[in-house]
């Protein structure tokens, strides 16, 4: 359960901070949504970064798995940082249509993403990790900086 809690609370603080971000672009208010972009963005990104390089591996070591959901995950993070660079030229050019229209590709693969995690990834984390490993990888990841 403590991984569960507290990676399910940073999906939903990410999910806040792009909803933000969109709903800035759709007022055409450029600064706001690149404030609130560029939030979400390093939010996201350490977010991926606490998953691979302190959950992925103790769950990995614990299983003896690197073949996995977390394989799953990791290529579903590489998806992600790809539409994080075509939404921030879309935001740098402006264009409203097109952010807005990525916007949704992004949706659509978080609530995904997102969904595999929680019900699955981190439950089993949750489940194969001793107390003590799972209380380090917490702190551990509590550290971790972009």
């Amino acid at each position: 359960m403590i991984i569960s809690r507290y990676m399910k609370q940073e999906h939903r603080d990410c999910d806040s901070g792009f909803a933000e971000a969109e709903q800035a672009a759709a007022n055409a208010d450029w600064s706001k949504a690149e404030e609130s972009f560029l939030k979400f963005s390093n939010d996201i990104l350490r977010h991926f970064k606490k998953e691979e390089e302190e959950l992925f591996p103790a769950f990995e070591t614990q299983t003896g798995s690197t073949d996995g959901p977390t394989k799953v995950m990791r290529f579903e993070h590489d998806q992600v940082r790809g539409l994080i660079g075509k939404l921030a030229h879309s935001l740098e050019a402006e264009d409203k249509d097109s952010y807005l229209s990525l916007c949704e590709s992004m949706m659509i693969l978080l609530q995904q993403h997102n969904m595999k995690e929680e019900q699955m990834l981190y439950a089993m984390c949750d489940r194969v990790l001793s107390p003590e490993i799972k209380e380090s990888t917490l702190e551990n990841m509590k550290k971790v900086e972009l």
